[in-house]
């Protein structure tokens, strides 16, 4: 068993039929706890622990997967032309709301792990926790940060905005949907652009054009923070 999952085909295939699978799931069961990217982790985590695979032999494939990390980065321009008529309308809230969002997520979470005194490369990996896993990753990377830890604080706040968000949209008494779409898409990406989709077309494209505003803002706010 260990010279075939050895190969690269094994993690990229192990990667693609668990994202499959848990896309499946997450159909039949509409739960947002059941998100695909959530699903998936689990179940490769499972099925490497059940026969006992190394993780260096899956890592082989996944490594292959992170090099689209930096392409899937970069198509985030595409989904800000693609709105480029709203951004024209409303650049002022929408500039303010992602600068005032990302400064808060990239603030709040660097004062915490002052406080509780964390390891250097711990607190680089949280810090960009509130942007879509490629840029989060990228900022990372770039200040010594452990980019698994990324990925695990990225998802965490992804679930828990997409979770929240109806409730506290509720609770405040938000009524303009282009403040609760970017409200959403800065503080929980694209996780949370799922569900603002579900609460309304604006809400949605708000949403998923905060997800690249912040992206920019938070890699500009990194190279003074971190």
């Amino acid at each position: 068993m260990a010279e075939w999952t050895a190969s690269p085909f094994f993690g990229v295939a192990l990667s693609i039929l668990a994202f499959w699978a848990a896309g499946k799931l997450q159909k039949r069961t509409g739960l947002v706890l059941c998100n695909p990217l959530l699903v998936s982790i689990l179940l490769v985590i499972a099925v490497l622990t059940a026969l006992k695979i190394p993780y260096e032999n899956y890592s082989q494939g996944g490594d292959l997967i992170n090099l689209f990390l930096a392409p899937a980065t970069a198509c985030l321009a595409v989904a800000i032309y693609s709105r480029i008529q709203i951004l024209k309308e409303n650049w002022l809230p929408i500039l303010v709301g992602c600068t005032v969002g990302s400064a808060v997520s990239m603030g709040s979470v660097w004062a915490l792990c002052r406080l509780f005194r964390l390891e250097e490369a711990l607190a680089v990996s949280l810090v960009p926790k509130s942007v879509t896993t490629p840029i989060a990753v990228s900022v990372a990377e770039a200040h010594g940060g452990i980019p698994s830890i990324t990925v695990v604080a990225v998802l965490i706040t992804g679930v828990c905005g997409s979770v929240t968000a109806p409730l506290l949209i509720r609770l405040f008494r938000v009524k303009d949907p282009v403040t609760a779409g970017l409200a959403i898409g800065a503080c929980s990406h694209a996780l949370g652009t799922s569900k603002a989709l579900e609460l309304g077309e604006t809400e949605g494209a708000m949403s998923g054009l905060a997800i690249g505003v912040c992206g920019l803002i938070t890699v500009i706010f990194s190279m003074f923070l971190l």
